[in-house]
């Protein structure tokens, strides 16, 4: 069994995934999911199917 190394440094290894088909609520459906290995801090941010690459990363610049 090979043991995954622990982050030295906050941010700098991320889980990320997304949480779909919810109801929709203020026209948001989705839920991006960005996991701080480190610190275990989690953030959420609500967002829409379908959302592009460019979107996605502004999404992350801007809540994380």
């Amino acid at each position: 069994m090979k043991l995954s190394k622990v982050p030295e440094k906050l941010w700098t290894h991320l889980i990320v995934d997304f949480i779909t088909n919810l109801l929709v609520v203020t026209e948001k459906n989705v839920i991006l999911v960005i996991y701080n290995r480190l610190s275990k801090m989690t953030h959420f941010v609500a967002t829409i199917e379908g959302t592009s690459a460019e979107e996605l990363a502004r999404l992350f610049k801007d809540n994380v």
